[in-house]
């Protein structure tokens, strides 16, 4: 390809900024970041926030490249065909390559009452109304966290430190993810915060109502507040588009991160599925995924074949509160392994790792293609490709 090319990334969050930012490494590519928030928000933090110890913004001139142009708005529509995006507030913007990078947020509960009385945390807006309804509420007012994976974890626990009355409701078990070693660290920990922990299968919640919960057993547990953390959806902009996607919503692509549908456009981070086999929603999977969809563009653009994507788990971070936190070690394939780093140490880990990711943004802001890994690939995962293709397994 000869002459400029412009490149269109939709969504400012960990994968966007990082794949928008290393596309500057030719200065022939002119790139535009879509964002509905003129701020990069720090997803892991935003338990923080509704615990008041921190802010979870940072300011986008600090993590974004110079030559990157923001657009502070929201797409309403991918015309594929024409190259052209929809704004909502009525413009369009066009593009030679596109990278959907669109994240994720709250579930829509389908339990009756969650939607009225309970409080998602999953996106900025989400976690800023909440703060002011837990400022306003009684200090011994009950509080009842939804949901038991790392954001339920993490806000239950910031709550009880801040010296809250409150409740987890797992739903099933507490911490799925966890090695039964790490899970036995959490409860100890919450537990010592004074978190009550309702796991098992009859903690299903069935109903909220503005001062109960509902369980399947039939429990009534009370609470002034509810958190909702159960669960995850991304945006359905891709199926409005008229572009293939999983049962989710996620865009279908191949090991490159391309669409396939349309190899103008590629995808990164929590609303791409890759081959059909999508990687865990998270920080780790998107710090990864952003830079190689610039890398599938950048190697587009000069005639070259993208190579496949490889993600690497090293395992699973969570703040316990601020004087605690846990790392869950996990094999490469996102196994984890019943190896965990508890208490104060892995609160300064946790720490460590929200500072250095936001460091790996501004570091590909200020040198893009700085920030680069050769991955080994996932033997579970060729494994899990050549059984979708019906191919005969490799022996040796």
């Amino acid at each position: 390809m000869t002459g400029n090319t412009d490149v269109v990334v939709i969504g400012g969050g960990y994968a966007g900024v990082l794949a928008a930012n290393r596309l500057t490494r030719r200065n022939d590519v002119t790139v535009t970041l879509i964002n509905p928030r003129p701020r990069f928000v720090e997803r892991i933090r935003l338990h923080q926030l509704v615990g008041g110890s921190d802010d979870a913004v940072v300011d986008y001139r600090d993590v974004l490249a110079e030559r990157v142009r923001l657009v502070v708005d929201t797409v309403a529509r991918i015309d594929a065909a024409e190259r052209r995006v929809t704004l909502a507030t009525g413009g369009t913007l066009d593009y030679d390559y596109l990278i959907y990078a669109v994240g994720s947020g709250s579930a829509d509960p389908a339990v009756p009452g969650a939607a009225e009385f309970a409080y998602p945390i999953a996106t900025l807006e989400e976690a800023q109304r909440l703060r002011p309804v837990l400022d306003a509420a009684p200090a011994t007012a009950a509080v009842t966290v939804v949901g038991a994976g790392p954001t339920g974890i993490e806000t239950a626990a910031e709550l009880a430190e801040a010296g809250r009355t409150v409740t987890l409701v797992c739903g099933g078990v507490l911490g799925p993810y966890l090695h039964p070693r790490g899970r036995r660290s959490v409860a100890e920990r919450l537990t010592g915060l004074g978190v009550t922990v309702l796991d098992g299968p009859d903690t299903t919640v069935t109903a909220v109502t503005r001062d109960a919960v509902r369980l399947g057993d039939g429990r009534d547990v009370p609470s002034t507040v509810t958190v909702w953390t159960a669960g995850f959806s991304v945006p359905d902009l891709a199926a409005r588009s008229g572009l293939r996607t999983d049962a989710l919503g996620r865009l279908l692509t191949d090991e490159t991160l391309t669409s396939v549908d349309d190899v103008r456009i590629v995808a990164a981070g929590d609303s791409a599925a890759p081959s059909n086999l999508p990687f865990r929603m998270s920080c780790q999977a998107a710090v990864q995924l952003g830079p190689h969809a610039a890398d599938t563009v950048l190697s587009r653009i000069a005639g070259r074949q993208p190579a496949p994507v490889s993600v690497v788990f090293a395992g699973q971070c969570l703040s316990l509160g601020r004087r605690a936190g846990m790392f869950q070690f996990a094999r490469r394939d996102d196994t984890a392994v019943s190896l965990h780093l508890g208490g104060s140490p892995g609160a300064r880990l946790k720490e460590f790792v929200c500072k250095q990711t936001v460091k790996q943004l501004a570091d590909e802001a200020r040198k893009p293609g700085s920030r680069s890994w050769a991955w080994p690939r996932d033997g579970k995962r060729q494994k899990l490709l050549r059984a979708e293709r019906g191919e005969a397994p490799v022996t040796r």
